[in-house]
């Protein structure tokens, strides 16, 4: 299979790169006759910085467990420390490589770029699966915060519509395109955010320190190291809508330290202020404990604030990830690695339309199943994906040192290694204390990847589906070297 020369290169001729024998292209971020249209659904900084905070937290909902398994003091040093061994290194990744190569697909062109197009058809499984399967539980999470206010969407056929039109709503938004979603995205990060700034600042004057040092009695570091990791990830997923963003060289590095440096402070003040301000043990501290803890700092009022936020960021978190992994899929069918079908965008708002449908059904579909061994088995899959991606990042920084690159992570080969190292040696630590379940289904759905990659092989080779071809390499060869000039490089 032949393809041509990936974004980066110093000319648009061909040039082959290892893994398969094969070459790479990468794909335009739009397609010619809606110029229009793309240029009104660009990612600006603002809504990029939100979209980035949905993809990875949404809030402070969620990190509760991490108090309950450990206590206030490891909660705290936690969400303190982790964000410089784990945020830090995966978004500094993210930021050079999605400016080397600001097209849609991500991680999935990385990969293929650095090891061949198994690789990155292995590595667009991997995501793939663990992006769909982490937003088909917001769905189901958004009609769990509504039964508390209407219990007649507990269960039933009232819960299914509910699940239901929470999706079709989610996946017309993502029709409209990115730029909507983005500032979308910025509405509702401030409406789920503030009840927490409110509650931290009620919360100062009752503040005592000495809660803070509190620990739990029976420690469940499974617990406390999952809930880390589940609620700080994921930074790499905005990679896969890179073609969409305006002058990515300058934006997506701006937008990913504001990000992360928000969304780390989303976690810590808030838990600062709670576990400081009440004396709860550790057990309470269950999913949703902190609205009950406003509830005693503030009153009642706020407490429903925080319910009604909480429904705020699973439109945000599901929007996110659904805009996510359909430009993933948008990039895979650019490289050819899946039907030219999946990149069809939309005549009036230039979105992926096909990409997005699929998705959402899948996602609709796993959102009433009860899978608590798949989404560990996501976790896993994600966890393969990133050291595959930190390979990938040494790899092409050994391999195409002379690549330009907007974003240069400002450390040389040793340091980046020892950055990678890090984050790399806590993945093996997570997959390593997953169950035998976890392993046997992720061993399932890559087992799944590797036949899907080659069914789209033979199914090319006999001419049975329309694949992408290289038709618009020129045009992001174009776009690459505008970048750089706008970029100063």
């Amino acid at each position: 299979m032949t393809r041509e020369v990936h974004l980066g290169d110093a000319s648009p001729k061909p040039k082959t790169v290892d893994g398969d024998g094969a070459t790479a292209v990468l794909p335009p971020p739009a397609v010619a006759g809606h110029g229009k249209a793309a240029a009104r659904n660009k990612l600006s900084l603002v809504p990029l910085i939100f979209l980035i905070f949905f993809e990875v937290a949404g809030g402070p909902y969620g990190a509760e467990p991490a108090v309950q398994s450990a206590g206030p003091l490891f909660a705290l040093l936690g969400f303190l420390i982790f964000p410089f061994i784990w945020a830090i290194p995966e978004s500094l990744v993210t930021a050079e490589l999605s400016t080397a190569m600001p097209g849609n697909g991500g991680f999935v062109v990385w990969a293929d770029r650095a090891f061949g197009p198994f690789t990155g058809s292995l590595m667009g499984t991997w995501k793939y699966v663990s992006g769909a399967i982490n937003g088909a539980a917001f769905p189901a999470l958004c009609a769990d915060y509504l039964a508390r206010v209407v219990p007649a969407v507990a269960d039933g056929g009232a819960r299914v519509a509910t699940i239901v039109t929470f999706n079709v709503a989610l996946s017309f938004l993502n029709y409209t395109g990115l730029s909507v979603v983005g500032w979308s995205a910025v509405a509702l990060g401030i409406a789920s955010l503030s009840p927490f700034v409110l509650m931290s600042g009620i919360a100062i004057p009752k503040i005592r320190p000495h809660r803070w040092r509190v620990t739990a009695a029976d420690k469940d570091w499974k617990l406390f190291f999952n809930t880390l990791f589940w609620n700080l990830n994921y930074w790499d997923s905005v990679s896969t809508m890179a073609g969409e963003v305006e002058n990515p060289g300058k934006t997506f590095p701006t937008a990913l330290l504001s990000s992360v440096a928000m969304t780390s402070l989303g976690y810590l003040l808030p838990l600062m202020a709670a576990t400081g301000a009440i004396d709860a043990p550790p057990e309470n501290w269950g999913n949703g404990f902190f609205a009950d803890a406003a509830g005693t700092i503030a009153g009642s009022w706020l407490k429903y604030w925080i319910e009604v936020g909480a429904v705020l960021s699973s439109i945000g978190l599901y929007s996110a990830t659904l805009s996510s992994a359909a430009f993933q899929l948008l990039g895979m069918a650019d490289l050819g690695l899946l039907p030219r079908v999946f990149a069809l965008r939309a005549p009036i708002f230039n979105t992926p339309w096909v990409s997005i449908v699929v998705t959402s059904l899948i996602t609709l579909g796993m959102s009433f199943l009860s899978f608590n061994n798949i989404v560990a088995a996501a976790n896993f899959l994600y966890s393969l994906g990133m050291l595959l991606e930190f390979a990938t990042f040494i790899w092409l920084r050994i391999k195409r040192p002379e690549m330009a690159r907007p974003y240069r992570v400002p450390l040389g080969l040793p340091g980046n290694i020892v950055m990678c190292l890090v984050p790399s040696g806590f993945l093996v630590f997570v997959m390593a204390i997953a169950g035998w379940k976890v392993y046997a289904i992720s061993a399932i759905f890559t087992a799944a990847g590797v036949g899907v990659y080659y069914f789209m092989k033979f199914c090319k080779a006999r001419g049975f589906l329309n694949f992408g071809t290289v038709d618009g390499e020129e045009m992001m060869y174009e776009r690459h070297q505008q970048e750089s000039r706008n970029d100063g490089v």
